[in-house]
């Protein structure tokens, strides 16, 4: 059976008794899902449960995946979306996971953890009213589309002491991203001074909804997209907070819809490092996947470039990582390394702990995206 049954109650902790699928529309040209099969647990350890709110961004697929990956209960889901097709897949790839109405979810005692993959301006708003319930958060990024969210963000995980975690796809989803952090833990390139990450999207004006050409609803081409780069900067340089040196958006290709951003750019500096970011929505059509997302990390004795999603014209598959060092000069296929990010975020929901991200590493990140956002140049269509 898919519903796993909650093997005994949770006593862990008092405290806790209270309580990309890619973007569907960002799959490859051939792949198609196929229903869930999930393995029971065979161990007595009590299950989490979660539940999932805001279906608007199909990001929702990969927190499911990984959390029931990391051994928690799935219970069920709220149906309300702007993007139908997305409950659609839902449905299919999830045919036994009751649809339940959002106030239930909310009030339900027994469910520790409530998944958001809202449109970005409700997200805040909801992870608000979760942690509230007494309910630990994972939120799609951006989890905030403004300073005002962010600071209540911050004080209620300060007034409730729950959890609320944003799954940064592009480096929690991607094996090759969770190989590089263990590399750069190891010293293979001695000490980071710069990561150069760029954000390709397909744009697929067909499947969009309205709000996505909002900057208000979607927050901004760098707040949406650009803050899984700034989280990269932060992480692999070892930063615990940086400073926005300068940042642009644009709108090149779209003068009929002259508030939407095509195009973003920032440049970042701490004291450790700086980073080079670039994000647009221009990835060609003959390109068999939603776009050729990249990392290069630049360290004093070495370097790694990451190849996410394609090798293009190159090796077959994704994952792909390059090292060169003072020693080798290599290609590292990481199609089988393990995620950890959904592991960690259930050991720290159970311990109270903050293994797989810290807040405050949540909250700079935030606070980059939006300043760079806000101050960003305008170029291009005006």
């Amino acid at each position: 059976m898919y519903l796993q049954k909650r093997q005994k109650s949770f006593a862990i902790n008092p405290a806790l008794t209270g309580l990309c699928f890619r973007c569907l529309v960002c799959t490859t040209k051939e792949g198609r899902r196929k229903p869930a099969r999930i393995i029971p647990r065979e161990d007595n350890i009590a299950m989490l449960r979660f539940a999932v709110v805001g279906i608007d961004h199909g990001h929702t697929f990969d927190h499911v995946k990984g959390l029931l990956a990391a051994g928690a209960e799935f219970v069920g889901y709220c149906p309300q979306t702007s993007v139908p097709a997305i409950r659609e897949m839902f449905e299919k790839t999830y045919p036994d996971a009751p649809q339940i109405d959002r106030e239930k979810i909310f009030a339900d005692p027994s469910i520790d953890i409530i998944c958001i993959a809202a449109i970005p301006r409700d997200r805040a708003g909801l992870a608000i009213r979760a942690m509230k319930a007494g309910k630990d958060v994972m939120t799609d990024k951006p989890g905030v589309t403004t300073f005002a969210q962010l600071e209540e963000v911050k004080r209620t995980v300060a007034e409730t002491g729950k959890i609320f975690s944003i799954c940064f796809s592009e480096r929690h989803c991607v094996r090759s991203a969770v190989k590089a952090g263990k590399l750069v833990k190891e010293g293979a390139i001695g000490k980071v001074i710069q990561t150069l990450g760029m954000g390709p999207h397909r744009l697929q004006l067909p499947t969009r909804p309205d709000w996505f050409f909002d900057p208000e609803a979607f927050g901004g081409i760098i707040v949406d997209i650009a803050s899984h780069q700034v989280d990269q900067f932060l992480f692999y340089t070892g930063s615990t907070t940086g400073e926005v040196v300068a940042s642009s958006v644009g709108n090149f290709g779209m003068p009929e819809k002259p508030a939407f951003q095509d195009f973003g750019e920032v440049l970042l500096r701490s004291d450790k490092a700086s980073g080079y970011i670039r994000v647009d929505w221009f990835t060609p059509e003959a390109l068999p996947t939603w776009g050729d997302g990249r990392l290069t990390i630049l360290g004093t004795e070495g370097y790694i470039e990451l190849r996410k999603y394609i090798d293009i014209a190159g090796r077959p598959g994704k994952d792909h990582l390059f090292l060169v060092n003072g020693k080798e000069m290599t290609h590292i296929d990481c199609s089988g390394e393990k995620l950890d990010y959904f592991d960690a975020f259930v050991a720290d929901v159970r311990d109270r702990s903050e293994t797989a991200m810290t807040h405050n590493h949540v909250y700079e990140v935030c606070r980059l995206s939006l300043e760079a956002q806000s101050k960003a140049a305008r170029i291009g269509n005006r």
